[in-house]
């Protein structure tokens, strides 16, 4: 059976509470003003598509609310998908790692909230 972790690239998503649809580019991306929080995608509004550096969508699969088409998948995109979920359970062990309180520090840190909204990625020109 397949594992739907992730939408193939193309997918036309709307977000919960969002009024706009989302189109899928890519995968585990990064925010610049937050290096340390990886976005299960990135997006583009649909049917608009990449019109600006600035105006990337960064989203989590659970703020999908509904997808109203799902992106092309065939033999090379089913072995991307495997080789895409295993980097992502990776990525999740070791921000868990990272996450564990360490023993000696007795410094406050801020805690990460659990869901963040959709953001757009700020790219300084």
């Amino acid at each position: 059976m397949k594992e739907e972790r992730f939408l193939p690239i193309g997918s036309v998503v709307i977000l919960s509470g969002g009024t706009k649809r989302a189109m899928i580019t890519g995968y585990l991306s990064v925010d610049n003003k937050n290096t340390e929080k990886v976005y299960d995608y990135s997006g583009c509004m649909y049917p608009e598509g990449f019109l600006a550096s600035n105006q990337t969508l960064l989203f989590n699969h659970d703020q999908i609310e509904k997808v109203f088409f799902k992106g092309f998948e065939d033999e090379e995109e089913t072995v991307f998908m495997r080789q895409l979920n295993e980097i992502d359970k990776e990525l999740k062990k070791s921000s868990k790692k990272n996450s564990e309180p360490k023993k000696k520090e007795s410094k406050k840190t801020e805690k990460i909230p659990e869901k963040v909204e959709v953001d757009t990625l700020d790219v300084e020109e």
